[in-house]
């Protein structure tokens, strides 16, 4: 069954296992969320299920927004997203159904999306890991990005690799487990590191590994 939920990123801490050894984990508030919505491939041309996260004023939203939220029983949310589904998947779910963070056990592996954080502008070390320049006798070219080319072409190719911006934009780690989740406290603690700065947010659900 694909299991799905938004979370916001707390940061990172570390648990013991049984043996005693260190888990470095992030913390993730997550839920509760609610289902706004259930789209079927007869209808809509594919499966998935839209999911609401953290309630928003509602004269922040705008009149569709508002309608299509009241249509679901669901209070105004700052954020929706859509997971895919399998048709036969569908009929677990229903508008306004709640999902905690206890939809995940310990043990489970999970796909974790985010938002990466914004570096700026970088150079081609920092941003593609280049190798440094000479750094003597006096080279004065130590962090550049090399020749562009020889002068026959007169212009720089689309696809070439130069400094630039760095960061702010959507990754995706795989297969990472759950180590503890909590549906009281909406807490899911996933092992090693993620995306996006603190307080941003995460999209997790069930892993596409094997």
């Amino acid at each position: 069954m694909t299991k799905a939920i938004l979370a916001r990123k707390i940061g990172m801490t570390q648990v013991y296992d049984e043996q005693g050894h260190a888990v470095p984990v992030t913390v993730l508030e997550a839920g509760p969320c609610y289902i706004t919505q259930i789209k079927r491939a007869a209808s809509d041309g594919y499966s998935s299920i839209q999911i609401g996260f953290k309630e928003r004023k509602e004269q922040k939203v705008n009149q569709p927004l508002r309608g299509h939220l009241r249509r679901a029983g669901v209070k105004p949310c700052r954020y929706l997203r859509e997971f895919r589904a399998k048709e036969e998947e569908l009929s677990e779910y229903a508008p306004g159904h709640e999902i905690r963070a206890d939809i995940f056990s310990a043990g489970d592996r999970v796909d974790v999306s985010a938002i990466s954080k914004g570096k700026g502008f970088a150079g081609s070390i920092k941003r593609l890991g280049f190798s440094r320049g000479p750094r003597s006798h006096g080279s004065r070219y130590h962090r550049g990005p090399g020749s562009l080319g020889a002068v026959d072409p007169g212009r720089v190719f689309k696809g070439r690799l130069l400094p630039g911006r760095m960061g702010g934009v959507r990754r995706t780690v795989q297969n990472l487990p759950v180590v503890q989740a909590d549906g009281d406290k909406n807490i899911l603690l996933i092992r090693g590191s993620i995306p996006g700065p603190r307080g941003g947010l995460v999209e997790v659900k069930t892993t596409t590994r094997k």
